[in-house]
């Protein structure tokens, strides 16, 4: 997957899905009578409650499934899969995102990226490996994909850093093995990024007595992340990785991410988006905090 097709996941919904793939971002995009109403509603989602998002994020994915074959299902049906990782919207409407996913993959197989997997078949993987939605594709692409998947965790387990936070601490990862720890990649400018941290917050209050360390990791420069952080009072250290390295190592290619490792190191849960309270608490679970 190209590295801008997830890692400007927070800003592709405002500018009708281009930045998600890089190779349509190119074209003129233009939509059908029918295509429309869809596009409106994938623009809205974010401003819905949460309830009210989960219906209209299944109804969405019924409507897709229902279009004619032309190029513009298959990236409607990416872009919903995109935004239903963002919380938690019930596995049954998940599900339903993932099997329109693969329909319009089935119907117009898109072409590999550069010599790799179409980000359309990394993202079907995902769901698979990550949210353990069922489906099933014959296209060697999507086996690739989920190999790259597989090869990315081993890197991630494998990985170490040290960074400083705002307050000029230097945190190294393997110098934590006794903690549980939740690395997290953020930045600003992302919606879901800032719809998480509070949650994220009060979770770091409540487990940090019990060895819970959580290490945000940002990209942007102390200049525009320390007002930030002081404006919302965060708690947990906020890291700085102005060269992506870190990023880089775990493999980031889009945000929110998070990572918990157990208190042996071992990585234990991740996220491919925006979690939730009670998500987070099952991932820390996987870790032994209760």
């Amino acid at each position: 997957m190209h590295p801008a097709s997830r890692y400007f996941l927070c800003l592709f919904v405002f500018s009708l899905l281009l930045l998600k793939f890089p190779s349509a971002a190119q074209e003129k995009v233009v939509w059908s009578e029918q295509e429309k109403p869809i596009v409106e509603q994938l623009r809205g989602l974010r401003k819905l409650d949460d309830d009210v998002r989960a219906r209209t994020t299944k109804d969405l994915a019924m409507q897709i499934r229902q279009l004619p074959v032309v190029p513009n299902k298959l990236r409607l049906a990416g872009a919903l899969a995109n935004l239903s990782t963002e919380g938690d919207f019930g596995r049954e409407t998940l599900q339903e995102v993932t099997t329109t996913l693969t329909s319009a993959l089935r119907e117009q197989p898109p072409l590999p990226e550069k010599g790799e997997p179409n980000s359309m078949y990394v993202e079907l993987a995902s769901l698979v490996r990550y949210e353990h939605m069922q489906a099933a594709s014959d296209n060697p692409q999507f086996a690739e994909a989920m190999k790259r998947l597989e090869s990315d965790d081993a890197k991630r387990q494998e990985a170490d850093f040290k960074l400083t936070d705002l307050q000029g601490k230097t945190w190294h990862l393997q110098e934590l093995r006794g903690k549980v720890v939740l690395v997290n990649f953020w930045a600003t400018w992302c919606p879901p990024c800032r719809k998480e941290m509070p949650d994220l917050d009060a979770l770091y209050n409540r487990f940090k007595d019990q060895g819970l360390v959580i290490l945000a990791i940002s990209d942007e420069e102390m200049a525009k992340v320390g007002p930030f952080i002081a404006e919302k009072k965060i708690s947990y250290p906020i890291l700085l990785d102005p060269g992506r390295k870190v990023n880089d190592l775990f493999v980031v290619e889009g945000i929110p991410k998070s990572f918990v490792f157990d208190r042996s190191g071992k990585l234990v849960a991740q996220s491919i988006d925006m979690r939730t309270r009670a998500q987070f608490l099952g991932m820390l679970s996987q870790a032994g905090l209760q």
